[in-house]
């Protein structure tokens, strides 16, 4: 097209443009394989107005030249128009493509190629449910065109294995399975999870999920750290002096020391002193859903976290879980002491937290009012013991 004409569009300019719109914009191509977007597909030509034309009398011809010697007159909607200075013309209007298949010829060998990887790579799922698994496989187009045939064979086979319960004191990454690592299934969980459902008829929606449906045990997550502050208590549990568990195995399995205190963070807690009966959970910052574990309620529990609005905000959710839970070094006492060690806070919370009294909403707004943050690491020791050994003679 001349630089600045505006109208008659070429066949490589539709080309780009039908590339950019319909093949390469993965939604819409999609869309258009599973009729959500219904076709045909029409892209106006721009045939000129009769003053254009006069104006660029050299790109009018190759315009209507080109299209005459397009290959696919049938996708070409002509019209015969009527310019004063060029008498009748038939000029073309419109490209029109009424198929997914007309597509793929309009864009040639690329296209014919990529068609052919999707057939090949469905087949062995199609095979398994024949129509109904095409819209899934669809969905996950790009993973489907990045695997090998031999992989999508593997998934097949590791589909065909797949049962419901078949998880039953498994991790994912532990199920029996023969010729299929389970590193594969990991990597495919959602395309596994959307064909079984096609298979099994909406069960894995149902049961909430793939691993749900296997019935397959939580990976661990959301590890906090363990330390026993007495020897005692060390010998309790197994000698250790430090240990790492989830969350999930903070909530099944009980801490054998009379007393827990949970620390907000890492350094904080590996700097605690020795205390009697004693154990310390700490760096799990705002992860404290562990805190709902019913043996819990037979302790004595404490809690120690920043003076920020942060701090005070996770200091309401321990309490709404614990509600007989102490705050240890959370007070205007604390902050006053060390006010010139406090630092400015990034980002305040913005509204009250629930669960917290009346002196800690009040520390809450001073902190917020003047974005002011006093870190656990700033307290000095000989502080933080003396906080921690009343809070010992106060709870036996």
């Amino acid at each position: 097209m001349s630089v600045g004409a505006g109208w008659g569009l070429l066949p490589d300019v539709v080309d780009r443009l039908v590339r950019k719109r319909e093949w390469n914009n993965a939604a819409n191509l999609k869309a258009r394989l599973l009729g959500d977007r219904p076709f045909p597909i029409r892209i106006g030509l721009k045939p000129p107005s009769g003053r254009s034309a006069i104006s660029d009398l050299a790109h009018f011809q190759l315009f209507v030249e080109q299209w005459k010697a397009f290959s696919r007159q049938d996708w070409v909607e002509w019209d015969d128009r009527s310019y004063r200075a060029l008498s009748q013309q038939r000029i073309p209007v419109a490209l029109v493509l009424q198929s997914v298949q007309d597509l793929i010829d309009f864009l040639g060998d690329e296209a014919r190629q990529r068609s052919r990887i999707w057939a090949a790579n469905m087949q062995p799922l199609t095979a398994v449910a024949g129509s109904g698994m095409y819209p899934v496989l669809v969905k996950h187009l790009g993973t489907v065109e990045e695997m090998s045939v031999d992989e999508c064979v593997l998934l097949k086979t590791l589909v065909d294995q797949l049962h419901a319960g078949m998880g039953a004191e498994h991790y994912l990454r532990s199920l029996p399975l023969t010729g299929v690592d389970t590193k594969f299934l990991e990597n495919h969980q959602q395309l596994v999870a959307d064909v079984l459902d096609v298979v099994h008829e909406g069960a894995i929606t149902a049961s909430g999920g793939l691993l749900e449906w296997l019935e397959c045990l939580d990976s661990p997550k959301g590890w906090l750290w363990v330390r026993p502050l007495s020897e005692s208590v060390k010998a309790r549990l197994g000698g250790f002096p430090v240990m790492r568990l989830s969350t999930s195995d903070l909530r099944r399995h009980a801490l054998d020391a009379g007393r827990v205190l949970v620390v907000e963070n890492v350094q904080s807690g590996y700097g605690l002193p020795v205390l009697d009966d004693t154990v310390a959970v700490f760096g799990g910052g705002n992860n404290v859903a562990w805190l709902d574990a019913p043996w819990l309620k037979a302790k004595r529990v404490a809690y120690w976290g920043d003076i920020d609005t942060w701090g005070l905000k996770i200091l309401g959710a321990v309490r709404a879980r614990l509600p007989e839970v102490v705050p240890l070094m959370m007070d205007e006492a604390t902050l006053e002491r060390f006010r010139e060690r406090a630092v400015t806070e990034p980002e305040s919370v913005e509204s009250l937290p629930e669960n917290l009294t009346s002196a800690e909403s009040r520390l809450f707004e001073e902190l917020k009012a003047g974005a002011l943050r006093l870190e656990q690491e700033r307290l000095p020791p000989d502080y933080i013991s003396t906080r921690l050994l009343a809070w010992l003679s106060e709870s036996i």
